[in-house]
């Protein structure tokens, strides 16, 4: 999952990318595997890493709950990617390893489109009025999700526009305990978040099936790592592989000025995903009281089947099924 409006390329150690997404279009240009080392990045000391929040990092794809249309509106991640000539240019520019020359866009011309709807990622860069690419060859940026959307269909199963409020997944006020319930999109506006579920990343949590798709989202720093590593290698690569908490895709830690630096497992040599993640051994609530919203939810819709299933309780995400 892409985490953080920001979108910053901070890293954690001297050689890990932190943007899965530049990191799969780069691997297929060069011949290296992303890996960590010891040595944390100067980015990381500078940002005061070791008084940052550690958060799970989710496995999902990044949304971003803006204004649209005149209310509040979730918003699918889009990157603009180079068409097929600058990317070929791009390529030979990386083969060649030429740190000395700085590759040049041209914008207007070296871009595939997008939507007219398409805005960019609130940190990216701009030259004369128009965004440039990152390192990566990418303009991170988002477009807006209809209620009906072929496209985002998993997207837009988790907001209902009319009653305002969008399907979380956090933590519950009893310790322990998950809770799934409709959050106002106005609580979340300018905030970014994972969705997470059946047909996103080959559905690594396990959660509903082809016959009744399930999907949710999770804001982003949403479960804080109560037991951290200490920001070793090797107490990571053991916390990781020996404690219940560690079963999960990554770490993020929020800092103080709002930076993010995150850890992949991979960037370990670490396998993901895992049969048993740490997010399917706790127990889950359904808090929906539809006698809140004055709207009908569609007899299909998820809205519709957990308002069915308030108050009720479940020992893993994975076990929620809605009846037939």
């Amino acid at each position: 999952g892409k985490e953080g409006e920001n979108l910053r390329r901070d890293c954690f150690c001297s050689f890990v990318l932190d943007h899965d997404e530049g990191l799969k279009y780069l691997s297929s240009f060069q011949p290296f595997k992303v890996l960590a080392t010891e040595t944390i990045t100067g980015k990381a000391l500078e940002a005061d890493i070791y008084n940052a929040i550690p958060t799970e990092k989710v496995d999902g794809t990044c949304c971003y709950v803006t204004t649209y249309k005149g209310q509040p509106y979730l918003w699918a991640r889009l990157d603009r990617k180079p068409n097929k000539q600058a990317e070929k240019r791009f390529k030979r520019y990386l083969y060649s390893l030429e740190d000395c020359k700085e590759f040049v866009w041209n914008v207007k011309e070296d871009f595939k489109p997008v939507p007219d709807t398409w805005i960019p990622a609130k940190d990216i860069e701009f030259s004369d009025g128009n965004p440039l690419p990152d390192e990566n060859g990418h303009m991170p940026g988002w477009v807006p999700v209809e209620k009906n959307s072929k496209q985002y269909c998993w997207h837009s199963s988790v907001v209902n526009y009319e009653a305002e409020i969008a399907l979380a997944l956090k933590h519950h006020a009893d310790p322990g305990l998950l809770e799934i319930s409709p959050v106002p999109l106005s609580e979340i506006l300018e905030q970014t978040l994972e969705l997470i579920g059946t047909n996103i990343n080959a559905n690594p949590y396990g959660l509903g099936s082809k016959k009744q798709p399930l999907h949710l989202l999770v804001p982003h720093g949403a479960f804080e790592i109560k037991n951290p590593p200490t920001l070793k290698q090797n107490d990571i690569l053991s916390w990781f592989e020996g404690c219940s908490e560690g079963k999960v895709e990554g770490i993020v830690w929020h800092c103080h000025n709002g930076c993010l630096i995150k850890l992949h497992r991979h960037h370990l040599g670490l396998r993901w995903p895992l049969p048993d993640t740490y997010l399917n051994s706790q127990p889950v609530v359904i808090s929906f009281n539809r006698t809140k919203y004055d709207c009908d939810f569609e007899p299909r819709s998820l809205f519709h089947h957990f308002s069915n299933l308030d108050g009720q309780r479940f020992d893993r995400l994975k076990d929620i099924k809605f009846d037939a």
